[in-house]
């Protein structure tokens, strides 16, 4: 699942989505960056988020601890990732917020779209306290 979550991938179809949970900006921003990136970058993208979602699959599946080391250092790669994308909410020092983390992560829990990306309910929920975690 999680190598293919992008194809055919046509983000327009979340704006109302998007703007309801984190504001018009940050649709614009995150489209604007998303148009402008090339075919070559747009699949190197893909292939990272696809290895971060194999990572955390493979770390919950092994009974990591969420809050261990192993599980920390998969959450600071997951928060560099998400640096990388504009309309990020972020916090004073420019980093994505912890209201933003803890609340992605729930989301991640609570909707199949993306809890099927990190091998279900189980998984998701591994990255929800991982992220709790790290941000604490």
């Amino acid at each position: 699942m999680a190598e293919n979550m992008f194809d055919g991938f046509d983000h327009t179809v979340h704006r109302d989505e998007v703007e309801q949970r984190w504001g018009a900006q940050a649709y614009r921003a995150s489209d604007q960056w998303w148009r402008s990136m090339s075919d070559a970058e747009k699949a190197a993208w893909k292939a990272q988020l696809a290895q971060l979602n194999a990572d955390w699959t493979d770390v919950a599946n092994r009974g990591v601890a969420s809050d261990g080391e192993e599980a920390r250092a998969l959450a600071a790669r997951h928060v560099a990732w998400l640096s990388g994308i504009p309309g990020t909410p972020r916090d004073a020092s420019g980093a994505p917020s912890a209201a933003y983390l803890v609340g992605l992560g729930e989301m991640y829990v609570a909707d199949e779209r993306f809890s099927a990306n990190y091998g279900g309910p189980v998984g998701a929920a591994f990255v929800r306290d991982a992220l709790a975690a790290f941000v604490r």
